[in-house]
């Protein structure tokens, strides 16, 4: 069976990314893994430390465990954006085959140290177990936002940091700070990714790269970034708009319907609009 890390070094070698979208709920789990099997893809599924407390942390992983049989494609779990090492235990123990260490308000050393720490201890536990980290302060919220949060983009990742950091920590995948950032802006343009910025840090640290912040990013900078080096595309706040929006449209036209299933396949079919039409530019 093929591992989490072989699927996105194939998307590299092909030229594509890999999505990873997050969820709250099965309406968006369902969406998601309805679109990837359509298309035949693998797909991530990602739950960020208050979204996995929502659902529960043992809870998605029997989820997506479940998905990945009933759908027939593979559907990975990852620990999106975890602060901690207690919290990095949790997820450890239960089992999800790849972790995100989020250590960039940290300073350089100190993300370090304390991602070796999660890359030792991880690798102890599961030598299968994807771990990525995050280089460059990019925002921390997936929703929409009046201006750009206050820090981010004001650093962005170097070639020369890239690879002295995945040097000393031995991770996975790195996500940089190249342009993008977390969350969509409401009234005003998204920024712009730095491609050369990326074909770059990818050629210095010798790793897959990963784009966090993807949502609103605009389509050519998305096929651009693929081709410079990105394999695996981060989508969240979209789908937390779309879900909110499809309910809304829903509960507007059938303001008495009070039956969640049929009230939340609206955010479901609404969801997975987003996830078709991303995962078709992904590749290609």
């Amino acid at each position: 069976m093929q591992k989490p890390i072989d699927y996105i070094k194939d998307a590299e070698n092909r030229g594509v990314a890999i999505g990873h979208f997050n969820i709250s709920d099965m309406a968006a789990l369902n969406a998601i893994c309805e679109s990837a099997k359509e298309l035949g893809l693998p797909i991530f599924i990602g739950v960020s430390e208050g979204e996995r407390e929502f659902i529960g942390i043992k809870k998605v992983r029997a989820l997506v465990s479940a998905a990945t049989e009933e759908y027939g494609i593979p559907v990975f779990l990852n620990a999106d954006h975890t602060y901690s090492f207690e919290k990095i235990k949790e997820v450890v123990a239960a089992g999800y085959d790849s972790i995100i260490f989020d250590g960039a308000k940290l300073s350089f050393e100190e993300n370090v140290r304390q991602t070796k720490q999660v890359v030792e201890y991880a690798r102890s536990v599961n030598p299968a177990i994807l771990v990525e980290a995050e280089l460059g302060y990019i925002g921390t919220s997936s929703k929409l936002l009046d201006k750009i949060p206050e820090g981010a983009g004001l650093h962005l990742t170097t070639p020369e940091e890239a690879a002295e950091f995945v040097k000393a920590t031995g991770i996975d995948l790195l996500a940089p700070a190249v342009g993008n950032i977390h969350g969509m802006l409401k009234n005003a343009p998204e920024p712009r990714l730095d491609i050369p910025r990326i074909a770059a840090v990818r050629e210095a640290c010798g790793v897959p790269l990963v784009l966090h912040g993807g949502s609103g990013t605009k389509d050519e900078d998305f096929v651009a970034g693929i081709k410079a080096g990105i394999s695996m595309i981060h989508i969240n706040t979209e789908i937390r708009v779309a879900w909110k929006n499809g309910i809304a449209e829903f509960m507007k036209a059938n303001p008495d319907e009070t039956t969640p299933y049929k009230i939340l396949k609206s955010a479901s079919d609404s969801v997975k609009k987003v996830v078709l039409a991303r995962l078709k530019l992904f590749n290609s």
